[in-house]
């Protein structure tokens, strides 16, 4: 690309003081096993994926995604912006969650981190990285494929051949195209790859000078064969040719577009269009793909919102013309601006605000001066909540504490969006005829994960806030669980929202009443009498006799479900695969049956347990586990959470501890805010 990936500052702590080190116990199981270091996401150059294998890869394992791609939906009549379109041009995001190497594998011990929450905008994710020092072929981590494919986004990983002037060389892409007899070995790997980790296919991007006609025949010949060996898919990047020289043509036209459709073959399942593209341009490339059979919707125009983020000009109407068809669909190439250049935690929530749903946080309401209004002004938002249950504690895969059924288990900051749960559709409407209440994350308290759902604000009128568009239908026992927490026992003043198919944008409120303290209190309300009906939204209606000059209320969790919360088969056979200082790679087997994570926990000699991290994978590592006083030793347990929410008994492992210090190179790395 004409902008590239830059690296990440980071502060680095080194720990000097001696820590008892944790030996390795259980037993160790037959696939391959390591001390227990840090696991990181896998990224190669072409040769060095040939000699990848799963099984003796040590960090593979961790690197897993086990959620399923959601099939998702969009009502029109439930669109948050008159303006908006559904089921036309989509939205690809190529973001740069980490530098290429040393990035964790499954979250981490800090809290700054780009916890996307605008996923219902997004038709797929370009796992954004790779260089020529580290690596060119660049896997995602599984906690981004886990919240991805949750909110029904499909995930790409990179392959990245750079610019002559950052250290490209076309012998890497004649290395990617190599043959063994009729095969493709790096194809077959890249394929590979996919399966076991998890995630849907490649973006290509290749941008090394010096190919020709027959390398470029090849590159194309190299990914069909992969399509054949699939399932994979390809994004292609709009910079070589089919003469091979790189030439960005900032659309499709006769000099790219067998790369994505060769005659009756189909190469390349889309393309991200380079950014000088035009009103002209764009006309071309819409009749271009139809010309092939192909849809102008296989087409992303990218953007370049790397250094400027939503101070970026763009030119709107020749992608998304005002009352017309979309052109094609946007390529956005880097928004995580939002993260890089915000200050703190709130400064990114509101430019990640401003840069989706516009300058007024409200994607009903996306008007302003500004030039950028915001996507949700001409994308019309998806839905994954189609199946029972739907659970959300508002988890926003990331925070300062953990808290399980309501009670602080964990102190650290922390980041896994594999426990991110499914944002709220409309990220924030709120309907008053008077002064409107303000909901927020709320990362001080939560019943689950590391935040809740908080309104507040004067309450002087009713307010109903849409919060998820859902296709649930109800049954005979369907019981919609509310988790409030008020901050002096009496009325909540608050009840929950839903609407029903047969009138979509008409809300039935059911009465929360009242908290008997200031605790979290769980209100389940049977909706049987709706048996027959599909919940086409779910949402909150506060509303008081009298005004309240400070209305606070805490939502901790909203859930629909059948009947009572399923039990849930516990996970087994846990077993402590190394130990490194203080750290642990543990691995179990699964619990049988649908679970939606698992959670971590030390138990300690007098009894008391501390939360450390999750997963939905069958392997996790643990970064750091605390002593308690002089303990010998320390229990280790993991439990199997439901998609109810109900919990396994546990399976555990005992931790010796030595008197050995840790080593004086043991090295923490944190991204600071705004660095």
């Amino acid at each position: 690309m004409r902008t590239f990936l830059c690296g990440l500052v980071t502060a680095v702590l080194v720990a000097t003081n001696p820590v008892p080190a944790v030996a390795a116990a259980g037993k160790q199981p037959a696939a391959a096993a390591a001390a227990g270091n840090q696991p990181y996401a896998s990224y190669w150059h072409p040769n060095g994926i040939l000699s990848w294998d799963p099984a003796t890869d040590p960090d593979a394992r961790f690197n897993r995604s086990r959620v399923p791609l959601a099939a998702r939906t969009s009502d029109p009549a439930l669109k948050a912006n008159a303006g908006a379109r559904a089921g036309e041009g989509r939205i690809a995001s190529l973001v740069s969650f980490a530098p290429t190497s040393n990035n964790p594998s499954q979250g981490a011990l800090d809290p700054n981190y780009y916890a996307f929450p605008y996923w219902q905008y997004i038709d797929s994710l370009v796992f954004w990285g790779g260089s020529a020092g580290e690596g060119l072929i660049l896997a995602p981590n599984p906690t981004v494929i886990d919240a991805a494919h949750r909110n029904g986004v499909r995930v790409y990983g990179t392959v990245f051949f750079p610019p002559t002037a950052y250290g490209g060389q076309i012998q890497w892409v004649r290395d990617f195209v190599q043959k063994s007899g009729s095969t493709y070995p790096v194809a077959d790997k890249l394929v590979q790859v996919a399966r076991y980790y998890g995630f849907e296919g490649w973006f290509i991007n290749q941008e090394s000078a010096g190919g020709n006609t027959e390398l470029a025949t090849e590159v194309r010949n190299a990914m069909t064969y992969a399509r054949g060996q699939g399932p994979v898919e390809f994004m292609w990047y709009d910079a070589m040719t089919e003469s091979g020289s790189v030439s960005w043509q900032d659309g499709l036209n006769t000099a790219n577009d067998a790369f994505l459709q060769d005659g009756s073959t189909r190469v390349a399942d889309s393309m991200f269009l380079d950014f000088g593209w035009s009103a002209a341009k764009q006309n071309t490339s819409r009749s271009t793909a139809r010309g092939l059979g192909r849809s102008e919707y296989d087409l992303y125009a990218g953007i370049d919102t790397e250094a400027n983020g939503y101070n970026t000009a763009v030119g709107w109407s020749s992608v998304f013309p005002a009352g017309q068809p979309h052109v094609t669909g946007l390529g956005l190439y880097r928004p995580e601006w939002t993260y890089k250049s915000a200050t703190s935690r709130a400064d990114f929530y509101a430019r990640d605000a401003r840069y989706w749903v516009g300058a007024n946080s409200d994607p009903s309401d996306t008007t302003t001066t500004s030039a950028w209004k915001g996507l949700a002004s001409y994308v019309a938002e998806s839905t994954p909540v189609t199946t029972k249950p739907f659970v959300t504690s508002f988890n926003a895969g990331h925070g300062d504490l953990y808290a399980i059924d309501g009670t602080v288990l964990g102190n650290t900051g922390w980041n896994n969006l594999s426990l991110q749960d499914v944002p709220p559709t409309y990220r924030w409407i709120v309907q008053s005829a008077g002064t409107r209440l303000t909901p927020s994350i709320d990362f001080a308290d939560a019943y689950e994960g590391g935040s809740s759902l908080k309104l507040a604000g004067r309450l002087d009128a009713a307010n109903t806030v849409r919060l998820y568009q859902t296709r649930l239908p109800v049954a005979a026992d369907t019981r919609l669980s509310v988790v409030v927490k008020n901050p002096a026992p009496g009325p909540t003043n608050l009840s929950a929202a839903v609407s029903f198919a047969d009138d979509p944008t008409a809300f039935t409120y059911l009465d929360l009443g009242a908290t008997s303290g200031t605790g979290w209190e769980t209100k389940t309300l049977d909706l049987s009498g709706y048996a027959g009906r599909t919940v086409t939204q779910l949402g909150l209606h506060a509303e008081a006799p009298e005004p309240v000059d400070s209305y606070a209320v805490r939502v901790g969790r909203l859930a629909l479900y059948d009947g009572e919360v399923d039990t849930v088969a516990a996970p087994s056979e846990l077993t402590v695969l190394g130990a490194t200082g203080v750290s642990l790679r543990l691995g179990w087997i699964a619990a049988a049956g649908p679970i939606h994570h698992y959670d971590v926990f030390a138990r300690h000699s007098d009894g008391t347990r501390t939360y450390l991290g999750g997963t939905t994978n069958d392997a996790y590592f643990v970064p750091r586990l605390d002593r308690t006083g002089s303990e010998s030793s320390t229990t280790v347990e993991v439990e199997a959470v439901g998609a109810e929410g109900g919990r396994s008994a546990v399976a555990s492992t005992e931790v010796p501890w030595t008197d050995e210090p840790v080593p004086s190179n043991r090295i923490y790395e944190f991204e600071a805010w705004g660095i």
